[in-house]
């Protein structure tokens, strides 16, 4: 059974900072494009940041260029999302999401966390 976890989210004030954890098993971990995508209350879903397997490839949306930055650490089978500089817009829930290297976003190796609440407020 692939089970992908997150964990670290959580209320913080504008300013702060947080990081969120995907810890991942039932997968060779080292195959999977690791992302973590956001879903704000009553928006849809959106991908934040992602980072590729083998090249250790990263991209970050814009919405969070400069204040965000996407790890992933394949010897504990874990990605990571460093949030500085949060702001109130970045309330949403939060998450990971595994792809098997060269497969489709449609394809059956995609798999999905439960979901962290991120709360940004004062």
């Amino acid at each position: 059974q692939v089970q992908l976890v997150e964990s670290g989210g959580g209320l913080v004030q504008p300013g702060g900072s947080l990081r969120l954890s995907c810890a991942a098993s039932g997968l060779t971990f080292s195959s999977y494009d690791m992302s973590w995508y956001r879903q704000p209350p009553g928006k849809e879903r959106e991908l934040v940041a992602a980072v590729a397997s083998v090249t250790g490839r990263t991209n970050v949306a814009d919405a969070v260029k400069g204040r965000w930055s996407i790890s992933r650490d394949d010897a504990k089978n874990t990605v990571y999302l460093q949030m500085n500089s949060l702001k109130p817009e970045d309330t949403a829930v939060y998450y990971c999401n595994a792809k098997l290297r060269g497969t489709s976003f449609s394809g059956k190796y995609v798999y999905w966390g439960q979901g962290t609440q991120v709360t940004v407020s004062s």
